[in-house]
C-alpha cells in the first residue's frame, strides 16, 4: 500500500524534525511531502536535512506564502499524479498526533475521506489558549449552521482515497488558505461522497506560534456567506 503524506509548513522549524521522527517509527514505508511556504526560520535546512538521511522526504519550497489550502490542494494533486491510493493531510505544528492515521485506515475501505473532530471528547482541546478554544468552536458553530454541514470540517487532518474522490470535486473549492478546509469538505458533502469522523484530542502546540491571524477571521465570515449564497440560494 503506497500512500503520501502531505504536511504544510510556515516557520515551524523546531516541530519539523519531532513530527517526522514520530511519522517514521510508526510508519515506516510512507512517503512525505513537505510544502513550505518560503519559511524564514531554518525549516528549508530542517527538511533539506531530512532528505539527505531519508529519501521518503520529499519537499516543494515555494518563493512565497501561498496558504494552507493550496498546499492541500498540490499535494493532493501530486499524490494522483504519481499513483498513491492514500493521501493523509496533517499540520506540522505537533497538534495531530501521526498514531491517529492508524485509526483512520481502519475505516478508509468503507469511505471515500475520514476526517477527525475536536469535539467528540471533552477533553479535546484542554491546555488550549482561551481565545483559540473560542475562535474553533465559534467557525465549526458559523460553518454548521449556515452551511448545515454535520462534520467538524475546519480542521485539516485528513486521510483521502484517490480511487474513489475525483480531483475535480476536490478544486471545487476556491479559497487557498484556511478556508479550503471547511470548503472543501462541505462540497464532498453535497457531493454524497461517504465521509466519516474519527474523534482525536488536539494537542497543545509546544513550539512555534499559530499562523492564523484576525483578518484570516474576518476574511472567513465574509468567504461563509459567499459559499452560502453560491451553494444554498
Amino acid at each position: 500500500m503506497r500512500f503520501l503524506i502531505v504536511i504544510p509548513t510556515l516557520n515551524e522549524h523546531k516541530n519539523i524534525g519531532i513530527i517526522y521522527k514520530k511519522i517514521v517509527n510508526l510508519y515506516k514505508k510512507a512517503n512525505i511531502l513537505f510544502i513550505d511556504d518560503n519559511s524564514n526560520d531554518g525549516s528549508k535546512k530542517e527538511i533539506l536535512d531530512l532528505r539527505k538521511k531519508d529519501k521518503k522526504v520529499n519537499y516543494i519550497f515555494r518563493k512565497k506564502k501561498l496558504g494552507i489550502g493550496s498546499a492541500h490542494k498540490l499535494g493532493i494533486r501530486l499524490a494522483i499524479k504519481y499513483n498513491y491510493q492514500y493521501v493523509c493531510t496533517m499540520d506540522c505544528d505537533g497538534t495531530h498526533e501521526p498514531k491517529n492515521i492508524r485509526t483512520m485506515f481502519k475505516y478508509i475501505k468503507r469511505y471515500n475521506l475520514i476526517m477527525t473532530t475536536r469535539f467528540k471528547y471533552k477533553n479535546s482541546l484542554r491546555g488550549w489558549p482561551l481565545k483559540r478554544i473560542i475562535i474553533t468552536k465559534m467557525r465549526y458553530y458559523l460553518v454548521s449552521l449556515i452551511l448545515g454541514t454535520k462534520f467538524d470540517s475546519s480542521g485539516g487532518f485528513r486521510l483521502y482515497d484517490l480511487n474513489k474522490i475525483k480531483l475535480k470535486d476536490i478544486f471545487l473549492a476556491k479559497d487557498s488558505n484556511y478556508n479550503f478546509l471547511w470548503e472543501s469538505a462541505f462540497i464532498l458533502e453535497i457531493k454524497k461522497y461517504k465521509i466519516m469522523e474519527i474523534p482525536i484530542i488536539l494537542q497543545k502546540r509546544s513550539l512555534g506560534s499559530s499562523k492564523m491571524r484576525l483578518n484570516d477571521i474576518f476574511y472567513g465570515i465574509f468567504y461563509l456567506l459567499k459559499v452560502f449564497v453560491i451553494f444554498k440560494l
